[in-house]
C-alpha cells in the first residue's frame, strides 16, 4: 500500500484502504460528511490529509499518525510548520455587500458540489465582487482551490461548527 503523507488526497485513502471511511469517522465525528456521495466524488479528490485535519479542527500531524497507525504504517514526526491560524487582520473588503451567499451544508444535502456551484456563481460576477460561503466546518480544500484561481479569501469562525468564508473575485 502507498505511504500516507500530509499531502495524500482523501479520495486516494478511501480507494486504497478498506474501511478507511469508518477509520476517519472513528477518529473525528466531523468526517461523517464522507457519507455524502457528492462530497466523496468531489471535495475528497482535492482535499489532502492536512486540509482534512483543518476541517476536523485537528492537528494535521495527529490525524496523519492516527491514519498511519490504523493501516499499519509507523508514526512520523515532522517539524511543526509555522501557521498563520487566521490571525491576519480582517480585510476591509469583507465589508463590501455580498452579491450572494452559498450554503455548503444545504448543497451537500441536495447532493450538489459546493465548489462547482461557487465557481459558477463567481463566473457571473464582476471583478471585486464578494460572495460568502457558509459551512459547519472550515472549508480548507475549497479555500485552497479559490486561492489557486486567484480570488481573495477570508474565513471566519462565527461560532462552534459555523464558518463564513468571504470570497472576493479576482
Amino acid at each position: 500500500m502507498k505511504e500516507i503523507t500530509l499531502d495524500t488526497k482523501i479520495a486516494n485513502l478511501l480507494n486504497d484502504y478498506d474501511n478507511m471511511k469508518d477509520i476517519l469517522v472513528s477518529i473525528n465525528k466531523k468526517f461523517k460528511k464522507l457519507n455524502n456521495p457528492v462530497l466523496r466524488r468531489t471535495i475528497a479528490k482535492v482535499a489532502s490529509v492536512r486540509q482534512a485535519a483543518v476541517v476536523g479542527g485537528m492537528d494535521p500531524l495527529d490525524l496523519l499518525n492516527q491514519l498511519r497507525e490504523a493501516v499499519g504504517q509507523g508514526s512520523v514526526s515532522i517539524e511543526k510548520e509555522a501557521t498563520n491560524n487566521n490571525t491576519a487582520d480582517i480585510p476591509e473588503w469583507i465589508t463590501i455587500e455580498a452579491k450572494d451567499t452559498i450554503d455548503a451544508e444545504k448543497l451537500l444535502e441536495e447532493e450538489e458540489n459546493p465548489l462547482a456551484v461557487t465557481h459558477n456563481v463567481l463566473r457571473k460576477l464582476n471583478s471585486g465582487d464578494v460572495i460568502t460561503l457558509t459551512s459547519s466546518f472550515r472549508p480548507e480544500p475549497l479555500i485552497d482551490e479559490f486561492i489557486k484561481a486567484g480570488h481573495e479569501i477570508y474565513c471566519q469562525e462565527v461560532s462552534q461548527d459555523s464558518y463564513t468564508t468571504y470570497i472576493k473575485k479576482k
